[in-house]
């Protein structure tokens, strides 16, 4: 963290934020800086969406007491919250990375992908409009990938769209536990001296 100290004390950079950890991860790293006069992590990227829901478990709880932002990637679920069944695209027959995250949990998935729909036609607005809505309720700012121009009209469209607290209750009903997936299923000590892993054997030293 020295060295993203520097960044910020050089005014190369205003804030640092972090990506893809366990909320213990982001705590021993805040509270290290903090008790070392260093700069904090003032936000988290993580994997977060109405079908991918396991940051509620205690990053969320953790960023509200802390006041740290969550700015999560992944928010359409590589297009599966965008999509009515039938509908694909190139992204969704070709991404191989986002196959790994979400064809293991297809089908409970598509419950809640179907209650996404259900409400898209009650309000004559796009799927993308109800899923983004949704997640500006719990987050500070999602990441949205876009493509064409009318994915980025109904991004900003979400932010004028509100559910009433039944229609958030009725979209999240649904979901049942996933297994991490992807970057965060390789965060663990067994996982540290593989390839491609986020993660090193030294943040396991407590």
């Amino acid at each position: 963290m020295d060295g993203l100290n520097r960044v910020v004390k050089a005014g190369k950079a205003r804030y640092i934020g972090i990506s893809n950890c366990f909320a213990w991860q982001l705590a021993k790293a805040n509270y290290y800086a903090r008790e070392n006069a260093m700069t904090e992590f003032i936000s988290i990227q993580g994997h977060y969406n109405l079908i991918a829901r396991e940051e509620e478990r205690e990053m969320a709880p953790f960023c509200y007491s802390e006041n740290i932002a969550m700015t999560p990637y992944s928010s359409l679920a590589g297009g599966r919250l965008s999509k009515r069944p039938g509908e694909t695209s190139k992204r969704l027959e070709e991404d191989s990375y986002a196959r790994l995250k979400y064809d293991g949990t297809a089908r409970q998935d598509q419950v809640v992908i179907g209650r996404v729909v259900e409400l898209a036609d009650k309000y004559g607005v796009s799927m993308t409009e109800v899923a983004l809505a949704w997640l500006l309720e719990k987050v500070t700012a999602p990441v949205v990938g876009m493509t064409k121009i009318h994915h980025m009209e109904d991004a900003v469209k979400a932010v004028d769209f509100n559910l009433t607290s039944g229609e958030t209750a009725y979209l999240e009903e649904a979901y049942v536990p996933h297994r991490l997936v992807g970057v965060m299923a390789q965060n663990t000590r067994e996982a540290s001296g593989k390839e491609h892993v986020w993660s090193v054997k030294e943040d396991y030293v407590l």
